[in-house]
């Protein structure tokens, strides 16, 4: 997805006035002798007025035993009653303040403290592990949870409801490492209710990863249903997705005459080019009904409307689109 300029601009802005919060606000203090204590973790939180969410930013960096570092970052969304401790006058401070606040999840608590200014804030964050429900997991089967795989559940905020789900829904998820793998990947609790509801039973970690990293989202799901593309194996649904195409594409063609195309057709006419305005073009000069397979060996034999126009300039009148995808062939240009 490409970002406009005004977005452009809007998030330069916006990392400009983080990085001067940031400036104004003491490091944390951070040891690099014990590998297990080097850890230097941010936050970043921008207020959005029109929909009064919080964008929350988390940052952290971990030191490797070889010197390296590793770096993980995370956004999500949450509203200010899910932040105890920070109020809207603090974050709305015109001449800025000092913050303490937490977030809390299952497998355990944020605890913020920094700087905000007229909406945006910054500061350092430590994480609470919840002893109680890594003891859970293991007792249900999943294994000892470490503390950076509780702090990725948290981020996540794969919960014990998203396990529920998971086992109600007959998911393969056995181990923490899964339930960490499919928290990173974005596989919220929504999503997997809402596939339930769409009818979707995917059953496999993996597929369903697979699905929500190729973008295939629940509106996605919807809209095709609308349109007659339903019950579609999950494995279509990502090629769909992959090919690139979307309701407005089988709209279109629709509106062409094109109705009630299979999936394969609507995804060779995406990857061989062929368009509205491609098949639109045609028709003025006069081809109509053109089937799939011919509008793309003319895409791939180069054969546009323009070619045509001229050829027909030059004489060459009341072709077939076959004879013009021969003449194109023998070496015929415009």
């Amino acid at each position: 997805m490409k970002s406009s300029p005004a977005r452009i601009v809007s998030v330069a802005a916006l990392a400009a006035t983080l990085l001067l919060l940031w400036a104004c606000y003491p490091a944390a203090q951070v040891s690099y002798s014990n590998p297990q204590d080097s850890v230097a973790r941010q936050w970043l939180v921008e207020y959005r007025p029109s929909d009064s969410k919080l964008q929350l930013g988390l940052n952290y960096r971990r030191a490797g035993k070889n010197g390296g570092f590793s770096f993980n970052n995370t956004e999500f969304d949450v509203t200010l009653d899910q932040l105890p401790g920070l109020t809207r006058d603090q974050m709305m401070s015109s001449s800025g303040t000092n913050v303490n606040f937490q977030l809390k999840r299952d497998a355990g608590t944020f605890n913020f403290e920094g700087w905000f200014k007229n909406g945006n804030g910054s500061g350092h964050f430590t994480f609470t592990p919840n002893q109680s429900f890594a003891a859970e997991l293991a007792r249900q089967g999943f294994g000892q949870a470490t503390d950076d795989q509780l702090q990725s559940l948290a981020m996540s905020d794969t919960s014990q409801a998203v396990i529920n789900e998971l086992k109600n829904q007959g998911y393969d998820a056995a181990t923490v490492e899964q339930l960490v793998r499919l928290g990173n990947h974005g596989v919220r609790l929504e999503y997997l209710q809402g596939l339930k509801s769409l009818g979707y039973s995917v059953k496999s970690t993996d597929l369903v990863v697979r699905m929500k990293d190729h973008g295939v989202s629940l509106s996605f799901i919807r809209e095709l249903g609308g349109m007659g593309y339903s019950n579609l194996e999950p494995d279509e649904l990502v090629r769909t997705k992959d090919h690139g195409v979307g309701t407005s594409f089988i709209t279109e063609l629709k509106a062409l005459g094109y109705d009630r195309l299979q999936l394969d057709e609507l995804r060779r006419m995406k990857d061989h080019g062929v368009n509205s305005s491609f098949i639109k073009e045609l028709q003025e000069l006069g081809y109509n009904n053109t089937s799939v397979e011919q509008l793309v060996r003319l895409k791939d034999h180069g054969v546009s409307a323009t070619y045509i126009k001229r050829m027909k300039e030059r004489g060459y009148a009341d072709l077939s689109l076959d004879e013009f995808i021969r003449l194109r062939d023998r070496g015929e240009r415009e």
